[in-house]
């Protein structure tokens, strides 16, 4: 990707590199729930949101780390990528192949039980249609599920498209041509409080456990969904730029659920031999609702919200909230 010529060759690697993570990860989701049992898998999926949150946060602060302990240039090379930010590239592409290589050599995968289920398994595989049957046979939980996470994904898709520059031109006062150094100013500080909503969430993780015994699971991720809601609808209202570390640090709480209880809430209420490729469906409700939120959400900028970034972000924010409100309402927990 960093060394793409065009803007079409760097958009159609971005196209594959997040593909390719996303086809990774659903099924280590679902190894997470075939290896733990129903007392276990909060603690599985918090590991994997501590071990996101950790390399989130490294990651973020890497490019500076290349320049500063190990002398990389920040020149341009020749597709106009800074030096720091193409061996950032290269580092992450090979601790992804790394880890992605050791789980699959190092981690045990247990057989089902029943003796035949290899001669089930190829007898029941039709391809698209079991696809199109497992969505049509969703368990119900599956899909109350399914709308907190179109819900809550539009909210996080919000974010990442206009915090950082609504950040540097609404409270910075920045402009990337008429005020740039102020802009550029805002654009650092809104990285840096990125990078603490990653380590809150690393930390946060190891707490999940805990809540989850006290409060279930329902609970700890609908309150981490009100919190990280509250976290975006106040980036609005800012107006000294040190508050925005607690705001991030509010969504870096609900970030460590978004990426760990939706799945030990989805676990416990499907089919097991059904985990794999109801675990697959699940990802649909993230990626089409940013699908259409990259689609329209252009044309509500410029016609109803002025471009105001930071309005952007507090409606991702009451997106949120309304996540958390369905899962309240309507989610039911599987209970062990």
């Amino acid at each position: 990707m960093p060394n793409a010529s065009a803007i079409w060759m760097a958009a159609g690697t971005l196209w594959i590199l997040d593909s390719c993570i996303n086809i990774t990860m659903e099924p280590f989701r679902a190894f997470v729930a075939d290896n733990l049992d129903e007392s276990q898998q909060s603690y599985g999926y918090a590991m994997q949101s501590m071990f996101i949150g950790a390399a989130s946060f490294i990651a973020g602060y890497l490019p500076g780390l290349l320049v500063n302990w190990f002398g990389v240039s920040r020149e341009k090379g020749a597709g106009g990528i800074p030096q720091n930010i193409m061996w950032s590239f290269y580092i992450g592409s090979a601790v992804f192949l790394f880890a992605v290589l050791y789980t699959v050599f190092k981690s045990q995968e247990y057989p089902p039980s029943d003796p035949e289920w290899k001669s089930k398994k190829v007898k029941n595989e039709q391809g698209w249609k079991e696809v199109l049957q497992a969505i049509v046979q969703m368990p119900d939980a599956m899909k109350r599920l399914a709308v907190v996470q179109f819900l809550t994904w539009p909210g996080l898709f919000l974010m990442w498209f206009y915090y950082s520059t609504g950040v540097a031109n609404s409270i910075f006062g920045g402009d990337p041509i008429a005020n740039s150094d102020r802009y550029t100013e805002g654009l650092e500080h809104a990285n840096a409080t990125s990078a603490i909503l990653n380590l809150v969430t690393f930390a946060f993780s190891f707490s999940i456990p805990f809540w989850v015994t006290k409060l279930g699971k329902k609970w700890t991720h609908s309150i981490c969904l009100l919190l990280g809601g509250v976290g975006l609808i106040s980036v609005h209202f800012v107006q000294t730029p040190a508050w925005l570390y607690l705001s991030m640090g509010l969504v870096g709480i609900a970030w460590a659920s978004i990426l760990s209880m939706p799945y030990s809430l989805l676990a416990g209420v499907i089919p097991q031999e059904k985990m794999g490729i109801y675990m697959g469906i699940f990802n649909f409700f993230i990626v089409l609702p940013e699908i259409i939120a990259a689609l329209t959400f252009g044309q509500i900028m410029e016609n109803y919200l002025g471009n105001d970034r930071l309005l952007a972000v507090l409606i991702g924010g009451v997106l949120l909230v309304l996540a958390a409100a369905v899962c309240l309402l309507f989610v039911r927990e599987q209970k062990s």
